[in-house]
């Protein structure tokens, strides 16, 4: 497959990075496979869009279903270019609105078999209008989020601690802004609830310049790997049973509501004209609904929605 010549000059480095991002977090998630003994391996499908379709562009998807610790993990690569960004990209820069655009990122969702090993998020991306005989506008997007279905404060102590000094470097308060920021934005309006213990989350971000703002976006995407993988090793060994996987399947249907209804990544790639199966590499492989479905006070699963899924400063 030939890769083509970005239409933004300065994002050829920017493409480069993001290739090398997917490829150290999937071979990273392979070895905890193997470690645990696990048979299943990522399936790497690269796509390209063929020639006459609105959006034009490529990218590789790595999914691996069906292994020991994880039971869906995808994490796809995606550079696309269409003539007219849609609604979801300029509603906070209408200027731009109708023009010609250019978007690449990574974004990964992980979906562990264990229900005490929570299912974690991660994106980074960065989108440049070109606008006729103007510079291209460019900004950037992304952040790391955890949802976990049994509670455990160290955990989200871990995250949260790694987002924080990641994005100290770059400004004392960027980080109180980002994580509330992702409160905000991963919160499930029709549920009035949280989707998990959240992390940090920044869009349409330019405000330290080019350079500046790729480097801090770097930054968060390579301290992925640190933020989520002691988690990992630290709970999957833990014995869990049916009621366990019963109380994971109903939450993973509260992960699939907000993907669908409410996150801004799903309707721009819809919107756009993307590649559908790689949009929804998100899915959980199952996932469970019930009517007023009773949980036990004082429970573990209790104390998931009274502490955990909350708004409240963890470091």
């Amino acid at each position: 497959m030939t890769t083509p010549t970005p239409a933004d000059p300065q994002a050829a480095e920017v493409r480069a990075w993001l290739e090398g991002l997917q490829r150290r977090i999937t071979d990273a998630v392979a070895a905890v496979e193997a470690e645990a003994g696990g048979a299943a391996r990522f399936v790497v499908d690269p796509w390209a869009k063929a020639p006459g379709e609105p959006l034009q562009g490529d990218g590789v998807t790595r999914i691996l279903e069906g292994g020991a610790v994880f039971e869906r993990a995808g994490c796809g690569f995606s550079h696309v270019r269409g003539a007219r960004l849609p609604p979801s990209a300029t509603q906070h820069r209408p200027e731009l609105a109708g023009a010609p655009f250019e978007a690449m990122g990574v974004s990964l969702v992980f979906h562990p078999r264990s229900p005490y090993v929570p299912t974690v998020h991660m994106n980074v991306r960065m989108i440049a209008a070109l606008p006729a005989g103007r510079a291209a506008v460019r900004w950037f997007g992304g952040g790391m989020d955890l949802t976990p279905y049994y509670g455990f404060e160290e955990d989200a102590v871990h995250f949260h601690t790694v987002c924080r000094d990641v994005l100290a470097p770059f400004g004392e308060g960027l980080y109180p802004r980002f994580k509330d920021w992702c409160d905000e934005y991963f919160h499930l309006k029709h549920r009035d609830e949280q989707r998990g213990v959240g992390g940090i989350f920044f869009d349409d971000f330019s405000e330290l310049g080019q350079a500046g703002s790729l480097a801090m976006t770097q930054s968060v995407g390579d301290a992925f790997l640190r933020a989520y993988l002691p988690i990992v090793q630290r709970r999957r060994h833990q014995a869990w049973g049916e009621r366990e996987r019963e109380f994971q399947l109903y939450r993973r249907g509260r992960y699939v509501e907000f993907n669908l209804v409410w996150d801004r990544g799903t309707h721009f790639g819809l919107q756009s004209g993307g590649r559908t199966e790689s949009i929804l590499l998100s899915m959980p492989p199952l996932a469970a609904w019930a009517y007023r479905r009773p949980v036990e006070e004082g429970s573990p699963e209790a104390e998931l929605t009274r502490r955990f899924l909350v708004r409240r400063a963890w470091v």
